[in-house]
């Protein structure tokens, strides 16, 4: 596999499974939850500690990173069969709901997407708005799936401003690959606004205590950071 000549930041990082066991068809757009350059997102990615990457990111600027060669599986979705079949892209954005992007994200985003399904020959990027659906379906030689970090895990990733906009990416990928958008059924979800809750799980007077609990919730798989008062 050959690796997206979009790319101006190369920082590999130790954080993945080695070769994928399952061909490439679907693509996973995340929210990197910090208005981050690709350069510092490939560092954070680049520690062994930090026990987590992706194939590809996104700056602020809409400069794009590689962290995990295509050919290998990233540590990026909280599940292992969605990693191994999906192009892992984290996106900078803000760090707080909804988690928005800027318009040269956007547009490198689309970029990516367009050259990651021209390279493996498909002509339809399909968002289902279905996580059941997304999972069961057997895409065609042609199609690619987009997949979410939230059907795997209690996170808000990719964050509802990209979550509503995944109809649009597919679109404009597709009708730049020269293909024919479909509307499926379960495609249009509601404008929703959802509700972020904050639990203080626990109070320490020792910041190693607190770093300790921080990493045990991250391995868990949910979103967590010390606030100092």
């Amino acid at each position: 596999m050959e690796n997206s000549k979009l790319v101006s930041v190369t920082i590999l990082s130790p954080n993945n499974s080695g070769r994928r066991t399952h061909s490439v068809d679907r693509i996973s757009p995340h929210c990197m939850v910090g208005q981050l350059s690709a350069k510092k997102c490939g560092e954070l990615f680049s520690r062994r500690s930090y026990e987590a990457s992706s194939n590809y990111g996104i700056g602020k600027d809409g400069e794009i990173g590689l962290y995990v060669p295509e050919e290998k599986r990233s540590w990026c979705s909280s599940n292992a069969d969605n990693d191994n079949r999906a192009i892992t892209i984290e996106c900078a954005s803000d760090a707080r709901h909804p988690y928005a992007m800027n318009n040269r994200v956007w547009k490198s985003l689309v970029a990516l997407c367009v050259d990651i399904c021209r390279r493996y020959g498909k002509t339809k990027l399909i968002w289902f708005g279905s996580k059941s659906k997304s999972l069961s379906y057997k895409p065609a030689d042609n199609e690619m799936i987009i997949t979410v970090h939230r059907w795997f895990a209690q996170k808000s990733c990719p964050g509802d401003w990209l979550y509503n906009r995944l109809g649009k990416l597919a679109s404009e990928v597709t009708a730049q690959l020269g293909g024919k958008s479909e509307v499926h059924s379960g495609d249009q979800q509601p404008q929703t606004t959802s509700v972020l809750y904050r639990v203080q799980c626990g109070a320490f007077a020792n910041k190693e205590n607190a770093e300790k609990l921080v990493k045990t919730l991250k391995k868990a798989g949910f979103e967590a950071k010390i606030m100092e008062g």
